[in-house]
């Protein structure tokens, strides 16, 4: 159960990026094009429908643009950069309206961006006429913000005996204070900075104190007191459902205290709080990890087993944004009908204000590697986002009718999609809305900020999310909503539909769900998704999870299974509709509702509940302030079924389940995740309709 959210943001996180990569150089991209790829089309037989421009590694922003390749004199050809591709399309437009639609094609090949790509409302297309700038048929293009780091030796003191090569090389710009990063990926993998432990955690002796700073007792051998003197140490805090990432700030040797640089989240009160540390230089001592000292410009490493550190190709992020598309909020101007096409974006930083980064809930404050702000009828469609340092898409400030469908979103420092605001607009038409979620792979996520989710929704409204795959996050998959309690929202009407949701959470917080939501969100649709294996760390690994006055919700079709808690929690709300659907196989319990109301919390109906181990109801259920009735409850191993500590025939006495059975569902293969039914299953008698899920999923 969440408490009431402190709004903290972070200003200048992109700023800052903006500011060190001038003087970064940029090292030279290959002057000759990539090898097609088989299948590719040849470059005289594309066929364009309108106006098509070409962007080239091998290009010259002196050309023309009209050429696929330089002709034979290598007197014009494709430009070099999107941006001038841009702004030749500006100047076309301001010449002449839009006659046709136009395309960018970018071949293969890797562009280094120093700054993010701009396009503001000059640069939109129409309706009919869209802008669409995309890979080249059959070519991978990405656009990094990272920059090669070469120049490596091995150190003297490498050992080899044990795989423990170490290699060394100087950094430009560190050690001048004008370039600073936090990430490094080595042939296309992200490598671990310098952390202890290895693996798991360390654990306070007791809490992290709710003084500012934070502060904490640390056990003996687990803090080193050169650390404070070395200045960039961070500690990286978990409470519950959030992580705080704050630099170590003072030692008492004497009492084994450890004083961090701000206060952490007022909710934080775990015992034994987790936690890790990470940029220490004594730290780097395990393959894979490497440590960057801002003092001298030195980059360590320690190479992976059988590596090649010479001929590995080193990426480190210089900026935390690829692409922003930003209309006027001021004057109510939108940047529109601009699309992104199959095209990987990658290697994007992260950073944090000097006092660290304390996150509230959903890290819904971190900023993304692409952004629309003001934006209307833009499309992402097809794209890979991977190696970044924070969110990938951020959708917000009454953005309209975009599409974010068929991409890969993995490898992230934060969650997969953003879609509005933390808070309420003055005018409800300017609350973010109509925004499409679609068909998307969003896995792999949080490894900087574990409490990020992927999907997140703010207060926004008419959304749908649906078909996409979400897994292997360490917190909620899907969230909507912004409003804790009954006040004001501008959350409603959004759909959630047909999403494969799953390793949801996988043991590291606490208090999520596969769907978690919050407020009153009146015509909210949740229904045929796929929710299975949750697991948290002390408590709360939920399937759908109606949280902090989640009212006037339909939940329907929708089959929620293996996981560590109940697969339906409602902590507190009202008039929420849970009917048809399937919940199997909680571990400790299967339905829980946790505060009596005086309203109606929920009815909970057409429902099968189907269990091996654990309780069926847990929480408050002694005030009747529910309606539960025509549900199928089976526990399938045989134990006695009760409602409470009543069995069904006592709790019928209290107006519940007047018309529900116990007995077998009779489902083909529960164990597999198989819920359909066989012939003669008593689930038509409590008039439950079969949940057809083959169209559930990102190939749908």
């Amino acid at each position: 159960m969440k408490r009431t959210l402190r709004v903290s943001f972070l200003p200048g996180l992109v700023i800052t990026a903006l500011l060190i990569v001038a003087s970064i150089p940029t090292p030279s991209l290959p002057q000759a094009l990539p090898p097609k790829p088989e299948g590719a089309p040849p470059v005289e037989s594309l066929q364009t429908a309108g106006k098509a421009l070409y962007v080239s590694v091998a290009g010259n922003d002196a050309w023309s643009g009209n050429l696929a390749e330089p002709n034979a004199d290598r007197t014009d050809g494709p430009f070099a950069t999107l941006a001038h591709a841009r702004n030749a399309i500006r100047a076309m437009q301001s010449r002449q309206p839009l006659d046709s639609p136009v395309t960018v094609y970018v071949r293969g090949g890797v562009y280094a961006l120093s700054a993010p790509l701009v396009f503001q409302v000059q640069d939109s297309g129409t309706a009919k006429f869209p802008i669409t700038y995309a890979a080249y048929p059959g070519e991978k293009v990405v656009l990094s913000g990272g920059r090669m780091i070469t120049g490596w030796k091995r150190a003297a003191s490498s050992r080899q005996n044990n795989q423990q090569e170490l290699w060394t090389t100087e950094v430009p710009g560190v050690k001048e204070g004008k370039w600073y990063f936090h990430q490094l990926f080595v042939d296309g993998q992200r490598r671990q900075r310098a952390r202890s432990p290895n693996t798991g955690f360390y654990r306070a002796d007791g809490q992290f104190t709710a003084g500012n700073p934070t502060s904490f007792k640390y056990r003996s051998g687990n803090i080193h007191p050169a650390w404070v003197g070395q200045g960039d140490v961070e500690i990286i805090g978990l409470e519950k459902w959030v992580e705080f990432r704050m630099p170590l700030r003072a030692i008492d040797p004497a009492t084994s205290t450890a004083t961090l640089s701000t206060a952490r989240q007022e909710f934080g009160d775990d015992k034994e709080a987790r936690y890790w540390v990470e940029n220490a230089a004594d730290a780097l001592d395990a393959p894979g990890e490497w440590f960057l000292d801002r003092r001298t410009g030195t980059l360590s490493y320690l190479a992976m087993p059988g590596e090649d550190v010479a001929k590995a190709q080193f990426t480190a992020p210089v900026v935390s944004q690829l692409v922003r598309m930003e209309g006027r909020e001021q004057t109510g101007t939108f940047v529109h009908d601009i699309v992104l096409r199959d095209i990987t974006f990658a290697h994007t930083e992260w950073s944090m204000p000097a006092e660290g980064y304390v996150d509230m809930q959903a890290a819904f404050d971190i900023p993304a590697a692409v952004e629309l702000q003001c934006a209307r009828n833009c499309r992402i469609e097809k794209c890979q986002f991977t190696h970044l340092g924070q969110y990938a898409v951020d959708i917000h400030k009454n953005s309209h009718d975009d599409q974010i469908t068929g991409n890969e979103m993995t490898d992230l420092g934060a969650g997969g999609v953003k879609v509005g605001d933390p808070v309420i607009p003055k005018d409800a038409a300017q609350a973010t809305s109509g925004i499409l979620v679609s068909k998307n792979y969003i896995h792999n996520i949080g490894i900087v900020y574990p409490g990020a989710v992927g999907v997140w929704i703010g207060q926004s409204n008419g959304n749908t999310v649906a078909h996409n795959e979400i897994s292997d996050t360490y917190y909620t998959a899907i969230s909507l909503g912004w409003t804790w309690g009954y006040g004001p929202t501008a959350a409603h009407d959004n759909r959630i539909e047909f999403n494969n949701l799953y390793n949801i959470g996988r043991g590291l917080l606490s208090d999520m769900g596969c769907i978690y939501s919050l407020g009153v969100q009146p015509g909210t649709v949740e229904r045929y998704n796929i929710c299975h294996d949750v697991s948290r760390f002390a408590y709360g690994g939920w399937g759908i999870y109606t949280d902090e006055g989640s009212s006037q919700i339909l939940i329907e079709n929708n089959v929620v299974y293996r996981t560590q808690d109940p697969g339906f929690h409602q902590h507190y709300g009202r008039e929420n509709i849970v009917r048809n659907n399937i919940f199997a196989l909680g571990q400790e319990a299967q339905i829980r509702r946790t505060r009596k109301e005086p309203h109606l919390s929920f009815t909970f109906e057409h429902n099968i509940v189907y269990w091996k181990e654990g309780k069926l109801l847990e929480g408050s259920w002694d005030d009747d302030q529910f309606h539960l009735d025509y549900n199928l409850y089976w526990q399938a191993a045989g134990q006695p079924i009760l409602f409470g500590k009543e069995p069904l025939a006592e709790w019928q006495k209290h107006g519940q389940d007047a018309h529900s059975l116990v007995a077998d569902p009779l489902f083909v293969d529960p164990d597999h995740g198989d819920f359909s039914l066989k012939p003669g299953s008593p689930a038509a008698k409590i008039g439950f309709h079969p949940i057809d899920l083959s169209h559930v999923g990102r190939g749908n």
